[in-house]
């Protein structure tokens, strides 16, 4: 298994992880998340596997300074597009993950990793390099697909067949991640290198409604009731990704 990059699927995963109400709650949830836990300054930041964009310019229109690095051209190039409309500067690399330590002298205020370790063929390698890009007294802001979300989203379709397969992931040509990640199993992982200071559950409920409630609600009270029980002990950690703010140590 190798990294999933996105070359030939900028356009269908523009329409289906940014389109409708997923993508607008996804974003609520990042934006109030890293409102809450940056200091009002300008930052330094990277965005690792910035797709088109969508976070790098909200930061960037607050007065920060933002390097994106997107291995796939057509996503690149989508980003690059969206800052010119939007009138905004920023630094574009091509370039997966692992180039990023020998182009990059410097490390940065903030580093972001939004839905990147459920692509990799080993998600826990990027680890090192992510805390080797940021600054002693800086954060990660990391953002993965979860696999308790997956695997409750299955039982509730009864899907027992796939359970007892442990078959989870995602086909070669699917949105569904290839590695849905145990948070456990990345709370280890991440134990010597970095300290999770806030953990939000991103979509704890919009997934699970039935569709024709989906279809009923207003984007509003969704984003509403989303943010306002995104850390709720009960259900933040079914939340589809997870969202973890860490320091280093």
């Amino acid at each position: 298994m190798s990294d999933r990059h996105f070359d030939q699927l900028a356009t269908r995963f523009a329409e289906k992880i940014y389109g409708g109400a997923k993508g607008a709650i996804r974003l609520a949830v990042l934006q109030a998340d890293l409102t809450e836990s940056l200091p009002g300054r300008p930052l330094r930041v990277l965005d690792i596997g910035a797709g088109l964009g969508h976070m790098s310019l909200w930061l960037a229109e607050r007065g920060h300074e933002v390097t994106l690095a997107e291995p796939a051209v057509p996503m690149l190039e989508g980003a690059r597009q969206r800052f010119a409309d939007a009138g905004q500067k920023a630094t574009f690399i091509q370039a997966p993950w692992q180039d990023l330590p020998s182009q990059l002298s410097e490390p940065y205020d903030l580093v972001i990793c939004h839905a990147v370790l459920e692509w990799l063929a080993e998600p826990f390698t990027i680890l090192p390099v992510l805390h080797q890009l940021t600054r002693n007294d800086g954060w990660l802001s990391l953002a993965f697909y979860n696999r308790d979300a997956l695997v409750y989203r299955n039982l509730l379709k009864g899907h027992f067949k796939k359970m007892r397969r442990n078959t989870l992931a995602g086909e070669k040509q699917s949105l569904t991640p290839q590695q849905p990640l145990d948070p456990r199993e990345l709370a280890a992982q991440l134990g010597g290198m970095w300290r999770v200071e806030t953990q939000s559950g991103v979509r704890v409920f919009h997934d699970y409604m039935p569709v024709e409630f989906q279809a009923r609600a207003e984007l509003a009270d969704l984003l509403e009731m989303e943010l306002a029980h995104r850390r709720h002990p009960s259900f933040a950690g079914l939340g589809r990704y997870l969202h973890w703010m860490c320091r280093p140590v």
